[in-house]
């Protein structure tokens, strides 16, 4: 208070004499301060000395730091502003058994880097790796001025009482700006991460980052970062910003300028401690707390290169390109289309000169036993008059035979009062009828097409409605969930989350891969062309029946489009969905890519067997049903099935019993039930057939095709529970694709065998689809990436662009297999339109 007056009043008067009591107390407080600063430095240790000495470039300093003493290393260096300079800063510790490490500071303007040696990288499981020289690249904050000085220091300093000998080194680093396309040698190892900087030029708006090794461990990772200090090259940081990837051999990045506001970024290469994360062993060590674990050496040489992405130009072209393939198919399919109008129309006037039909086309008994109707049997040949005769004689009231087109087109008009397939089904004498028919020794397309064509449009109606609901309900989750794994790729800038081909990896706006997204456009334009041209039968065939034409109603294969327009969409949506899962490709989400795969094949199986058997052909409810089923433990084996012997015993079991079940009602024709007294009746037909009297099976042809595609998929799933093969949906796959090739092989075999014949168009689509699924399948095994490693495993697959320096390999296996399935489909449309005059009472089934 009184030295707070005497301030206040010192403008008014001078302050009077301060009184003794107060010197007295203030020479009391400063002789305690100084008392208790002694005493408390003594009880820490003595002072410690810092000293301070100027260091030059590219010398090797060699001293001891103890607890005592601090050293302070000064540098100085010209900055440009045009041209930057790296500068690393390398230590070696060379004594043992320390006590404390050494604490390294390096002060800069406006950055400071601090580290200790030894350096104690962590890895798995809390394993602590020691490291005794490390090496560090200084960060280089820009500077404004054309030309200046910076100073920066090295602060050394320990803990340890002992004497430490260490080595210091500060050099400029060559090469620190990549330049563009020209390839740079170094290495790097845990404790010694290198990093280098590189500046878009002018009209390079996009870059690729290459960094490729000879050696494939120790396992690294690759990094993107923008210009900022601290920059983040150890392992344990590295992925804290920018894009990072793990990498083996070989590692690629494409960076985009609008990225980066300075028009720079930062190239990191770190080596990791351990190689786990790059498929790589991971040793066993005993686990002791606080143990250092001896590392060995894990220097490895890698160089990098800068090179120029495609320009504007040549995602035009590949889009141009890409369209024209498509659209020349539209433009083939309507020159076709001209052409087979024309035949139709000169057909059509055939058909008002009957004089002029040959026999063949009015559907008449042939003269020659190897014309349609002929049949092989036990080494002799059956005349199509006798094979109708017994059929007739079965089968008097419902067998087709020639008729007027008034008793036809009444029989129509009658059949139409049934609206409801059960109406027909659920009479008695009906049923044991069925019994009579399915169970001769040879049956024609007329015995199995004998329900309401009205009633069987609409049942198979129900294949295209119900899959264009499954097909809105699966696909709108689908793109929601890979638009969330594009945003968390492009957030995180986890490169290894998504499976691309990074050497052929264009992106566009948000998507990292557009070509490989865009390739798939043919599975969808094509799949909509076949959809026209099903259409455009569709209206002709309706046309015809209301004309009451003899060859519509009563010729050739039923005609039911349901499945047809079901193929269709199938296709266009295998593309939608393949472009979902080439969005992020990997393990999670390969199932997008197969799930109408496996509906694809099971279409096409059902129209095979359709042709012949309209009547009996599944349900789409019992179909699509089974299909679930097999998309279901699509997803139980790429979740379980690596390695899990459990469930390949079980899926196994199951699809050894399906096999059977399905053989059996393939070969009965339905007319089997799976009841109680199933196992009773199986051992009384063995006993009958095999035991009392050893007699053939009564259907070879089929008992054959049965026989084969037991041994074909007891044969898939003996390989499956040995191998248990990784990659499960492809496995499942390949057994769908097996079935479906054996149908198809043993359906042209017996259309051949029966005397009946391909038509031209037929026969072309058939041969030129066979070689296009070989290139396919060619470009198909090529295999640039794969989710069953690995991502630093998988880049290692990786490969260039080999069309238009846009498309890769993956790119036109699209376009050949969309091109494949397509012909595919015209084949099951077009292979029997020979039979198209011949009365269903002559065309057999098989």
């Amino acid at each position: 208070m009184v030295l707070r007056s005497c301030w206040k009043s010192r403008h008014k008067k001078s302050c009077g004499p301060v009184p003794g009591w107060i010197r007295l107390g203030l020479t009391a407080l400063l002789w305690l301060y100084m008392t208790q600063f002694v005493f408390s430095t003594g009880a820490v240790g003595e002072i410690k000395t810092v000293v301070q000495k100027d260091a030059e470039f590219d010398v090797t300093y060699n001293d001891t730091v103890t607890s005592d003493n601090q050293t302070i290393y000064a540098f100085n260096h010209t900055v440009s502003r045009n041209k930057t300079e790296g500068v690393r800063v390398s230590v070696d510790v060379l004594s043992e058994g320390l006590e404390s490490p050494i604490l390294f500071v390096v002060r800069q303007k406006q950055a400071v880097l601090s580290f200790q040696v030894p350096l104690i990288l962590r890895g798995l499981y809390q394993r602590k790796y020691p490291y005794s020289h490390v090496g560090r690249t200084l960060c280089q904050p820009p500077t404004r001025a054309a030309s200046e000085t910076q100073y920066f220091f090295v602060d050394v300093s320990t803990l340890s009482s002992l004497g430490t000998h260490f080595q210091l080194r500060v050099s400029r680093v060559d090469s620190f700006t990549l330049q563009t396309d020209k390839k740079f040698s170094f290495t790097a190892s845990p404790s010694q991460p290198q990093y280098f900087k590189y500046v878009f030029q002018d009209g390079v708006d996009t870059v690729v980052v290459k960094v490729n090794s000879e050696m494939t461990f120790p396992c690294s990772v690759m990094s993107i970062q923008d210009i900022q200090c601290p920059v983040y090259d150890l392992d344990n940081n590295v992925a804290f910003i920018g894009m990072y990837q793990t990498m083996t051999k070989k590692g690629a990045i494409t960076v985009q300028r609008k990225d980066f506001p300075s028009n720079s970024f930062y190239v990191v290469v770190v080596v990791k401690t351990e190689d786990e994360a790059c498929g790589g062993p991971l040793r066993f060590y005993p686990l002791r707390p606080d143990e250092l674990i001896d590392a060995g050496n894990r220097s490895k040489v890698l160089d990098v290169v800068v090179s120029p992405a495609i320009k504007t130009e040549v995602y035009v072209m590949g889009m141009v390109f890409c369209l024209g393939i498509f659209l020349s198919l539209y433009l083939i399919t309507f020159l076709v289309a001209c052409l087979e109008n024309k035949r139709m129309n000169r057909k059509r006037e055939l058909l008002l000169n009957p004089a002029d039909m040959s026999p063949a086309e009015t559907g008449k008994t042939p003269a020659s036993p190897y014309e349609y109707g002929s049949f092989a049997d036990n080494g002799s040949t059956l005349s199509s008059e006798a094979v109708t005769d017994s059929v007739t004689s079965t089968d008097n009231n419902y067998g087709y035979m020639e008729r007027s087109l008034d008793s036809v087109g009444r029989s129509r008009q009658e059949s139409l009062s049934s609206v409801e397939e059960d109406d027909y089904d659920t009479l008695a004498d009906i049923d044991s009828d069925k019994n009579i028919v399915r169970t001769k020794k040879f049956l024609c397309v007329s015995d199995l097409a004998r329900k309401d064509k009205r009633i069987l449009s609409k049942k198979y109606q129900i294949y295209f409605w119900n899959i264009a609901t499954i097909a809105v309900f699966y696909a709108l989750p689908v793109v929601q969930l890979v638009i969330t794994y594009q945003t968390v790729v492009n957030v995180t800038g986890n490169q290894d989350i998504c499976y691309y081909n990074f050497l052929c990896a264009h992106p566009m706006g948000a998507l990292s891969a557009f070509n490989n997204i865009l390739s798939n456009l043919g599975y969808v334009m094509l799949g909509l062309l076949f959809l026209l041209i099903v259409l455009k039968r569709d209206i002709i065939h309706s046309r015809a029946l209301v004309r009451n034409e003899l060859n519509a109603l009563e010729c050739g294969i039923p005609k039911h489009f349901g499945l047809f327009y079901a193929m269709g969409t199938a296709l266009m949506m295998e593309g939608l969905l393949s472009a979902c899962y080439h969005v992020c490709p990997n393990y999670t989400n390969f199932q997008f890519d197969t799930s109408f795969m496996y509906m694809i094949a099971g279409l096409c199986m059902l129209k095979l067997y359709q042709k012949r058997h309209p009547d009996i052909n599944a349900s789409a409810y019992t179909a699509y049903a089974c299909l679930a089923g097999v998309i279901f433990f699509s997803v139980l084996g790429v979740v379980f099935g690596r390695d899990n012997t459990v469930f390949w015993i079980v899926f196994s079991v199951i699809h050894i019993l399906a096999t059977l079940l399905l053989s059996t009602q393939l070969y009965y024709m339905g007319r089997w039930r799976l009841d109680s007294g199933v196992l009773r009746r199986i051992v009384y037909v063995i006993y009958t057939d095999c035991i009392r009297q050893c007699s053939g099976p009564m259907y070879i042809d089929r008992m054959v095709l049965l026989v084969m595609g037991n041994i074909v998929n007891w044969s898939l799933a003996a390989y499956g529970l040995i191998e248990r093969p990784n990659d499960f949906a492809s496995y499942l796959l390949a057994i769908a694709i097996c079935n479906l090739l054996l149908y198809f092989a043993f359906y042209i075999i017996m259309k051949l065998r029966s005397g009946e014949r391909i038509q031209c168009l037929a026969l072309v689509c058939i041969l030129f689809t066979a070689v296009v699924w070989g290139f396919a399948l060619f470009f198909f095994f090529q295999g640039l990436s794969t989710w069953q490693k690995t991502p630093a495993e998988s880049r290692e697959h990786n490969r260039d662009c080999i069309l238009l320096s846009f498309f890769d390999d993956h790119d036109i296996w699209h376009f050949l297999s969309s091109i494949a399935m397509f012909g595919s489909f015209l084949v099951l449309l077009t292979m029997d339109d020979d039979l198209d005059t011949v009365q269903r009472d002559k065309i057999y089934v098989f």
